[in-house]
This record gives C-alpha cells, sequence and structure tokens, in this order.
C-alpha cells in the first residue's frame, strides 16, 4: 500500500518504554477475560475482545452470557506519555506506517462524514508494549489490538504485527492496515450508536445470542474496513486485496478454533468464520458505501 507520502495522525500517544504493573487484566484473574481470549486465541479476530469483549464488561454486561459484569465503573486515566504524536509515529518503520493509515482513516471518513451532512471525530490511537493501560482497564500485547468505547482510542503493542505474519501467515502492510482499519470501524460504530444497540441486545440475550450479536459487530467492522481502502484504491497496490483476504481468513472463529483445540463450536463464535470475514470485507471494498456494512439485517 503506497502511503509513504502520506501524513502522520496527530492522534497518536505512546506508552512504550513506561512501566505498568501486573494483575489480571479486565477484572482481574482469569474469569471470563481468560475465557473470550480462549475463544478467540487471544487474537483480534483482529481487534478481538474488542468493543463487546472489552466494552461490553466494560459497559455492565457479560458477552458470553446475560446479566452484568460489575467489572468497572469508572475509566481510570489513561497515560501516553512523554512523546508528542511525531515523536511516536517516527519510532520505526512500523509505528510511521500505522500512523499514516490512521491518518488515512481519519480523511477517508471525515469525507464519508460530510456526504451525509455529518462531523466525523477521529478515534485516539496508542501505542504500548507488553503491557498498557486504557481507559477499559489493562492492555496486554497478549489480547491484540483493540477498541476501546470508553476513552475512543484504539490500543495496538506493534509486536502484534509479527505474530500476525509468522502465526496467522499474513503477511504484508495492507494486512497491518486492516488492523487499523477494523478498529477504526469499531470507533464508527460507536459514533453511530450501533455499539449501544449491541449492548442493549445482548443484555438481554442468551450466551449464544449473544455471541451472535457480537459476530455480527465484527463483520461490520471488517466491511467498514474494506469501505476504507475501496475510497483508497489509489494507493492500493497488486497482491494488496490478497493479503487482506489471507488475514481475514486466517482470524475467523472456525479456523482458530480447529487450530487451537481440535474442533468448531460455532455457538462460541465472537467474531465469524474465515468464509464470513472474508466476504464482508469483500463486500466493503466492491460497493465502497458503508449503507452496504448493515451486518444487523438478514443472514450473514
Amino acid at each position: 500500500m503506497r502511503l509513504d507520502d502520506y501524513r502522520t495522525s496527530d492522534n497518536v500517544g505512546d506508552q512504550r518504554g513506561q512501566s505498568f504493573g501486573g494483575g489480571g487484566g479486565f477484572g482481574g484473574g482469569g474469569g471470563i477475560f481468560g475465557l473470550l481470549f480462549g475463544l478467540v486465541a487471544s487474537r483480534f479476530g483482529i481487534g478481538g475482545i474488542i468493543v463487546l469483549g472489552i466494552g461490553a464488561m466494560l459497559l455492565g454486561f457479560n458477552p458470553l452470557g446475560g446479566g452484568g459484569s460489575g467489572l468497572v465503573s469508572q475509566a481510570p486515566h489513561t497515560q501516553t506519555g512523554g512523546k508528542s504524536a511525531a515523536e511516536a509515529c517516527a519510532v520505526d518503520a512500523e509505528s510511521r506506517f500505522s500512523c499514516q493509515v490512521l491518518a488515512s482513516t481519519e480523511d477517508t471518513w471525515t469525507k464519508v462524514f460530510a456526504e451525509q451532512g455529518q462531523r466525523y471525530t477521529p478515534a485516539g490511537f496508542i501505542f504500548y508494549d507488553e503491557r498498557g493501560s486504557s481507559g477499559c482497564g489493562a492492555a496486554q500485547s497478549a489480547m491484540g489490538p483493540f477498541y476501546c468505547p470508553t476513552d475512543n482510542r484504539i490500543y495496538l503493542s506493534p509486536s502484534f504485527y509479527g505474530e500476525l505474519r509468522n502465526r496467522f501467515g499474513a503477511a504484508g502492510d495492507f494486512a497491518q492496515a486492516y488492523v487499523i482499519a477494523h478498529e477504526v470501524g469499531h470507533h464508527i460504530q460507536r459514533l453511530a450508536g450501533t455499539l449501544d444497540e449491541a449492548r442493549a441486545m445482548q443484555a438481554r440475550a442468551s450466551a449464544a445470542e449473544g455471541n451472535a450479536v457480537q459476530v455480527r459487530v465484527e463483520l461490520q467492522a471488517d466491511c467498514y474496513a474494506g469501505v476504507w481502502a475501496a475510497r483508497n484504491k489509489d494507493r492500493l497496490e497488486p497482491g494488496d486485496v490478497e493479503e487482506g483476504m489471507r488475514a481475514a481468513e486466517a482470524i475467523g472463529d472456525d479456523t482458530l478454533q480447529k487450530q487451537t483445540q481440535g474442533r468448531v463450536a460455532p455457538e462460541s463464535f465472537t467474531h465469524g468464520t474465515s468464509a464470513q470475514r472474508m466476504a464482508w470485507l469483500r463486500r466493503g471494498l466492491e460497493s465502497g458505501d458503508p449503507a452496504q456494512c448493515d451486518s444487523f439485517k438478514g443472514a450473514i
């Protein structure tokens, strides 16, 4: 993907090099946190735990079943370190590319929102190492990238890019860009009120039904990532779309479950199958229209 001449985002903070305490992550000590990551092989399904993993628990309900989780009632202060956005983006080539992708999503969604007579408010973006701190609680690199709806920030440990290449076999700069564009997709959902609606559905749902809602949330974010790419076709290079599809295939629930537990349990899916993820990414890529991304209507 050609972004060498693109600006870097100003909405970036950096927690790398800072010291954060241990602890059991969200809610402390395993529990639903550990279970949720087990279902998605501790990864993003991209962003994996995301919104309805982290965010929904934070907002007071259990994405794996009915009732409130009682985890976090007030967002902790999120430390962003002393680096400016420009300094954070200049740490290395991967940091710079991440910041350029983020800037591209900002410009793209600003135009999309303007077409609808609305104003786009960009998400924040935080780099961190093995451990960090978010408005949703502790951040750990084992979680993969995620979006926290409480502070409207995306959290990413650049080490995930290596895992994307080496574990998931999804190398390439567009695969990395897809990760960020997917998380921005969750921010779009936050702005649109979709996450609040999903929360309401999950609050009265069974475990399987709640998982099904989360799958639709994730597939819509995949579609939004495709919309961003479609509106930047002049920046795409040969093979980029294939890189994105390989990434989407690699992090489907069925593929991950086969790899980690040798069997597939559809009722526990939280992000969609490989085929679904590729299909919704492709839908966004082919249409370039966010209105085509309504994964909450009809079959998926």
